[in-house]
């Protein structure tokens, strides 16, 4: 096969890459865009989310005073989980469980303690993330199947990357000398965009599409009961290390912000964004929070009575393999750096999403006919070659 007869069977794969799967990838690039700033759109749409100062010098309240207010405020209530987003703007989300055996999530005022709202069990941000994630599919037994197939559109993303990349030739150039044309009709501005958006997204498709097929090997794991944590199971404590008071009244807890200070000597620069405070009397408190790589968390788990650490997770912890892993889901995220991080995964998914959208267009008007000339084209070439030879002699040739 001739380099020229080669680079035209790349070209026709990369096209019927094209078929229409690529509308069910189209739904979930636009679903999972606005999946990454969803949190903000909530946000913008709820003032109870807010973490409103009641004067430009106001200081964030520390966690105790947060639990002495929520206390006030809910005497009933016990405090499970305290998290803070990783957003200043954002109110923390409280854990509260009741008596009754209600457990809601909370908007508390970082600055003032109050509880401003609480958390639906389904808003848009669980609804673009759900949609996204697994197609609504519910899990019933292990993961669904619309979690595998969303996942498994990795496969077909990446090898659209690399396909592209062989029939886009010197594609670095496209970084050097940009092209967009705008007055040459439909069909070659699409084409011009879908090469660009193509060229300047290659970390963002690849980033994407790798921790897509991540996603389908990690619920293929799990649902085949295959583990590659090395992370311990920490018992509860045992009944001789808490403490008894006479009068029959729970024994004294450690403050949180001196638990915070004894996680922080264990792990120096971690930053205290999620509590889990003991759930009942033989419970340990948990601190977890980002140091200085931000895609992975780190926690150091106390006794809560003492302050003695039990336990703690860190970077060095893992293996080489959970450092990867672990890391996946922040990347396919944007999850991870605050808002600016969220606004450039945003941008470059809205521009895959535009990308697929051009790569459908293409399809559609140059694909087929391509496919329908290359079969003609081949099946000439097939009468060409089958067609008999009749030899005569030359006097019949003369007559």
């Amino acid at each position: 096969m001739s380099k020229k007869s080669r680079s035209k069977l790349w070209f026709l794969v990369h096209s019927w890459l094209a078929l229409p799967i690529w509308f069910f990838v189209l739904i979930v690039c636009v679903t999972g865009t606005l999946a990454v700033v969803s949190q903000e759109i909530v946000w913008l749409a709820n003032p109870q989310m807010r973490a409103s100062a009641p004067s430009d010098d106001a200081q964030r309240l520390s966690y105790d005073d947060i639990l002495a207010a929520i206390k006030k405020a809910e005497p009933q209530a016990l405090v499970s989980r305290i998290s803070r987003p990783d957003e200043s703007h954002f109110a923390l989300d409280v854990t509260l469980s009741y008596p009754d055996g209600r457990s809601l999530v909370s908007y508390v005022n970082p600055y003032t303690g109050v509880i401003q709202g609480t958390a639906p069990e389904f808003n848009f941000e669980a609804f673009t993330r759900a949609l996204h994630g697994w197609w609504l599919v519910p899990f019933t037994n292990g993961y669904s199947w619309g979690w595998y197939l969303v996942s498994a559109l990795g496969l077909p993303l990446l090898a659209s990357l690399i396909t592209g990349l062989v029939v886009y030739k010197r594609f670095w150039k496209g970084f050097l000398r940009p092209t967009l044309r705008f007055r040459h009709g439909a069909r070659i501005f699409w084409g011009d965009f879908h090469r660009l958006s193509g060229i300047w997204s290659i970390w963002f498709i690849a980033v994407i599409s790798i921790t897509g097929i991540w996603f389908l090997i990690e619920a293929a794991l799990s649902d085949n009961h295959i583990s590659i944590s090395s992370e311990t199971i920490l018992p509860a404590m045992a009944r001789e290390s808490v403490p008894l008071s006479a009068d029959g009244t729970p024994p004294p807890r450690v403050s949180l912000e001196r638990a915070i200070e004894l996680a922080q000597q264990k792990i120096p620069g971690l930053e205290a964004s999620v509590i889990n405070l003991p759930g009942n009397a033989y419970s340990h408190l948990d601190i977890r929070g980002r140091g200085w790589y931000p895609l992975m968390f780190q926690s150091a788990t106390l006794n809560p009575y003492s302050g003695d650490l039990a336990s703690s997770r860190v970077l060095s912890d893992r293996t080489s393999l959970e450092f990867v892993t672990e890391s996946m889901r922040p990347l396919h995220t944007g999850d991870f750096g605050g808002l600016w991080i969220k606004l450039i995964w945003f941008f470059f998914g809205l521009l895959l999403s535009m990308m697929v959208l051009s790569g459908l267009l293409i399809w559609t008007k140059r694909t087929a006919l391509a496919t329908a000339n290359a079969l003609k084209r081949e099946s000439k070439k097939s009468r060409i070659k089958t067609q008999p030879v009749i030899n005569r002699e030359p006097s019949e040739v003369n007559l």
